[in-house]
């Protein structure tokens, strides 16, 4: 099976782009409500979902304030050419000290296209911030970053969600993974990413055990389907919160492997798990082999 996979401009850590046809072979064949998704995160799932209507929501308002400016025609490819070819050539002059001029800037002023450039230019494609709210994600040290190939390969990506968005019903919102589950009803289907406990603490807000007991109560009170992304395993531990809060619904497993990571040692095989509220017929898949995967 070959299937194009559309890559949005944004990268984020533990992005599930490797996973989108895992997750769209488990969604039930009558689904026709909103797509809901209290962590949005990159939107990767949710842009190759392309479900006709859906809420994306993130506690992230950064995450939030680049794609709807996408949406609005706010930021377009040629904006985005335009700036990272000029972005790009300040930072290349500089040997790379430019990244932290943007860095303040962007921390004081907010502004879209430099949370893009950073995001772009930034040690191993981390979205990190601190407590006061400023991202504080290290140069990638590496001044020519923005090639001419690589900005038409991020111009496309924004062409291509652009062009997504215009095709269906998409609402961007800002807030909390509470409030955003309390928007679904009957028809829809709930797809959770939360981060995964005591890792990526600093992503905007960080996830605690608190959190997805409080998760868990949200999911268990709705009427309407889910699906949530969780690790399973990997070489070195077991999620025992699989057994401590999800265990009464149905588990599904597959092989990822993470690129992203500070340290080597932590870029490590993992066994993703998909848990859901409602049976599905779709076979297990511990290999990426079963699939071919078109990248965009």
């Amino acid at each position: 099976m070959t299937e194009k996979i559309i890559i949005p401009p944004i990268k984020c850590q533990g992005i599930k782009t490797k996973l989108v046809l895992w997750i769209k072979a488990i969604i039930p064949d009558n689904f026709n409500g909103y797509w809901i998704e209290p962590f949005m995160g990159s939107g990767v799932v949710a842009f190759n979902i392309m479900p006709k209507k859906a809420i994306l929501a993130d506690s992230n308002p950064h995450l939030i304030n680049f794609y709807k400016a996408i949406q609005e025609e706010k930021i377009n490819a040629s904006i985005v050419k335009i700036f990272l070819e000029n972005e790009g050539k300040i930072l290349e002059k500089t040997q790379g000290e430019y990244y932290y001029t943007v860095r303040q800037r962007f921390n004081e002023k907010l502004n879209p296209l430099d949370f893009l450039f950073l995001n772009r230019a930034c040690f191993n494609g981390m979205i990190r911030f601190n407590n006061k709210g400023y991202f504080n994600v290290p140069f990638c040290k590496k001044p020519q970053r923005f090639s001419k190939a690589y900005i038409t390969k991020i111009c496309n990506q924004v062409q291509a969600l652009f062009s997504l968005l215009k095709m269906g019903n998409y609402e961007f919102i800002c807030q909390d993974f509470s409030d955003t589950i309390a928007m679904a009803k009957d028809k829809d289907l709930i797809y959770c990413d939360p981060p995964y406990i005591d890792r990526y603490n600093d992503y905007y807000n960080g996830w605690q055990e608190k959190d997805e007991y409080k998760l868990s109560e949200l999911l268990k009170s709705v009427k309407t389907n889910f699906i949530m992304s969780t690790w399973h395993s990997n070489h070195y531990r077991e999620n025992n919160y699989l057994s401590l809060i999800w265990s009464d619904y149905y588990c599904l497993t597959r092989q990822h492997f993470y690129h992203l990571g500070g340290k080597e040692i932590n870029r490590n095989p993992m066994l993703e798990a998909l848990i859901t509220n409602f049976q599905t017929n779709y076979i297990e898949i511990h290999s990426s082999k079963s699939e071919q995967l078109s990248i965009f």
